[in-house]
């Protein structure tokens, strides 16, 4: 897990969300409202924004970038805490195609998050062979 988190709060633009993204070259952030985990905001969340549909019409470019993670983020997302299992994390990143997991403690407080990279670091401790 990894603690130190980089997160934004809601009243991110959707410019300024895309340096992020493009500095940091994550694929999700923490939504965060003082110390309580509100949402989550991805990249996909990013370009739906720019999505066509047939019931609408697309704004200008300079009018979606002004948009805010309020206006885009995922309200319900899946988390875990630590007490939850290496096994259990591992379904629910298979199962939901998901490449972080936040992991949230008391009063959705955001603790640190669970990458791919964590999972399969762990993995693999897991499975050296024990020196004695």
């Amino acid at each position: 897990m990894t603690r130190e988190v980089r997160t934004v709060s809601r009243d991110v633009t959707m410019d300024e969300l895309n340096n992020l993204f493009t500095a940091d070259d994550f694929n999700a952030y923490p939504v965060v409202d003082q110390t309580q985990m509100v949402g989550l905001v991805t990249k996909f969340d990013f370009l739906k924004c720019f999505a066509l549909t047939l019931s609408s019409m697309v704004p200008r470019y300079d009018e979606l970038m002004k948009r805010t993670v309020a206006d885009v983020m995922i309200h319900e997302f899946i988390y875990v805490n630590t007490a939850t299992k290496l096994v259990r994390v591992l379904q629910l990143m298979v199962e939901h195609r998901l490449r972080s997991i936040p992991v949230l403690g008391v009063g959705q407080c955001l603790i640190g998050i669970i990458s791919r990279e964590d999972v399969m670091r762990a993995l693999r401790d897991c499975t050296k062979p024990r020196v004695l």
